[in-house]
């Protein structure tokens, strides 16, 4: 495990990453004080002129994987999924424009043009320049893709710093810290080593994506307040993953 630069100067445009677990605060559905806090901590960042794209998980809804092993046929049931990202998609998008004043956008990679605009990149990287948050659901449109994989492909796309991994444990850990107390959390590791190690942070794809194309990754708890704008003014927080030699301001 390394340290990382004391002078971090933070970052412009980032993509940032929530488990719709968290969304539903363990339940099924939509937790209006967690969406209240995630809508709060994002306006912070937004009001300081940082460029902020999110994708948002359904698994307070649906898991198509999950559902798969129930006996549901594999494509239908991770379209489902899609559809329950989009959900927790404009539940953010009310509470940033209804509580914290902040302009947005929901993008879907399937088309639903009464809710949202259909995901184009150049009109994302437009709307985060005049200062919108873009909000991207339904995943990358396809079934078999996790929303881990797509947060690192939009983040390629928008032309974002860093993808930034909302979680709800501190970091990146040796093993489970709920099931092993001896587990220890990297504040540094490569993207190489994440596969290489099997760590359950987020799937493979996602990280060999942005290992190919040198995308760095910040998993951190997004459940203490204040997280958010500490991620991207380049704090020591959470576990960076990168590669040496990448653009990492870490």
């Amino acid at each position: 495990m390394t340290e990382r630069s004391e002078t971090a100067p933070g970052f412009r445009r980032v993509l940032l990453k929530l488990g719709g677990e968290m969304f539903g605060g363990g339940a099924v559905g939509v937790d209006p004080d967690v969406v209240h806090t995630v809508a709060a901590q994002i306006a912070a960042v937004v009001r300081g002129g940082v460029q902020v794209g999110v994708v948002i998980g359904g698994g307070n809804y649906f898991r198509g994987a999950e559902l798969q092993q129930r006996g549901m046929e594999r494509t239908r049931a991770d379209y489902m999924g899609m559809l329950g990202t989009v959900m927790n998609c404009l539940a953010l998008q009310d509470f940033l424009e209804r509580e914290q004043g902040i302009d947005t956008r929901v993008q879907t990679a399937i088309t639903m043009g009464q809710v949202a605009e259909s995901y184009i990149p150049r009109r994302s990287i437009r709307h985060l320049e005049k200062g919108r948050v873009v909000i991207f659901g339904a995943g990358v449109g396809m079934p078999y893709f996790s929303t881990d994989t797509t947060a690192a492909q939009r983040a390629l796309e928008i032309g974002a710093e860093i993808v930034l991994m909302g979680k709800a444990v501190d970091g990146v850990y040796t093993a489970d810290p709920k099931r092993d107390p001896q587990a220890t959390m990297f504040s540094h590791i490569s993207h190489r080593e994440v596969l290489e190690r099997g760590l359950k942070v987020a799937d493979a794809t996602a990280f060999s994506l942005c290992m190919d194309n040198n995308m760095p990754i910040l998993v951190f708890n997004l459940l203490n307040e204040g997280n958010i704008a500490r991620a991207v003014r380049g704090e020591k927080i959470g576990t960076l993953v990168s590669t040496p030699g990448e653009r990492s301001e870490y």
